[in-house]
């Protein structure tokens, strides 16, 4: 009977064993930098563009420079894309943390919007509805950004994040409904958060300043809102955001939003709506401001320094949008 008990608990210690180590294989792999986060039950992939589970999709992409679609493997397009969003002789940390925010954007993208305006595209090299690419920059530092990351996403609650990002937040980033005047409320992970943007940014990405006609404003107001702005005198700024952004101007009779009207502007002139001036003399409208872009999750120049600093690619995506995991989800 000793025997018979003996050798009883030795099979249950044996089928314990192998019952734990069959519940760690089930696991997706970790990514490349430890502990990142795994999931059990995380977003699928857009049926659009999956070639199943654990295996690298494809994406029919509309190259906007040659008027056509290209079929390609998703990471292929993302090293066109981290080649256009960032400089390829940045600091690996920083590209890194570009490719999961690139990639994130793009799943969520076909998630959500289930496609490009492009008849037949997943996606486009549109900057207006997508992301910029330029395959002429990339090179190997490009390359190894993309497969340190290969199949990273950034999550919240398992659903993809609206991976935004900008070039240089002034100090402050901004929430969405500031920024990109969302409608709703903020996503949760999006919180205003100081941001370390690097001294070696452009000075005129740093401090802006840009002279506007009165025609100028008054087409953007009309773009904007519809509505007529009449002759005027100065331009106000009626409500800030948290970081101190403008969210809303009055120009003459018309009340606009800061931020539809500074695309309707011209977003690379008015850089901002971190608005430090407006003058105005006879037909001339000056402005000036700090920063460039929305001001919305990922400042460019804040990774590019905080790699410099010594911060892993995880934790600058983890700086600028807040409870989100990192998860691998091809090989």
């Amino acid at each position: 009977m000793r025997r018979l008990k003996k050798y009883g608990i030795l099979l249950l210690v044996v089928l314990l064993i192998i019952s734990l180590a069959g519940c760690r294989a089930a696991r997706r792999p970790e990514g490349p930098e430890g502990p990142q986060g795994t999931v059990e039950d995380g977003p699928e992939i857009p049926e659009g563009i999956t070639q199943g589970e654990g295996q690298e999709p494809r994406l029919t992409v509309h190259i906007v420079e040659e008027g056509e679609n290209r079929e390609m493997a998703f990471e292929e397009y993302l090293q066109g894309v981290l080649a256009g969003e960032m400089q390829n002789d940045w600091p690996e940390e920083a590209l890194q943390a570009q490719a999961i925010l690139a990639r994130t954007f793009v799943m969520e993208f076909v998630a959500n919007l289930g496609g490009s305006k492009y008849e037949g595209a997943h996606v486009s090299t549109d900057i207006e509805e997508a992301q910029a690419w330029n395959s002429e920059e990339i090179n190997d530092r490009i390359v190894e950004a993309v497969n340190a990351t290969r199949g990273q996403v950034a999550l919240h609650n398992n659903d993809y994040i609206k991976a935004w990002f900008h070039a240089h937040a002034a100090g402050q980033t901004a929430g969405a409904v500031e920024g990109l005047a969302l409608d709703g409320e903020d996503p949760p992970y999006i919180q205003p958060v100081e941001s370390p943007d690097s001294p070696e940014a452009p000075e005129d990405d740093v401090n802006w300043s840009d002279t506007f006609t009165k025609q100028e404003i008054m087409e953007a107001v009309q773009s904007t809102a519809g509505q007529e702005t009449g002759d005027f005198d100065t331009i106000e700024i009626t409500e800030t955001g948290p970081s101190g952004r403008a969210v809303q101007l009055q120009i003459g009779e018309a009340t606009v939003s800061a931020p539809a009207f500074r695309l309707a502007l011209d977003s690379t002139r008015m850089k901002s709506t971190m608005l430090e001036n407006v003058s105005i003399e006879g037909d001339q409208v000056t402005m000036s401001g700090t920063g460039y872009g929305h001001g919305v999750g990922m400042s460019q120049w804040g990774a590019y320094q905080m790699a410099q600093d010594g911060s892993s690619a995880e934790e600058i995506v983890k700086h600028y949008f807040k409870d989100v995991e990192i998860v691998k989800l091809w090989d």
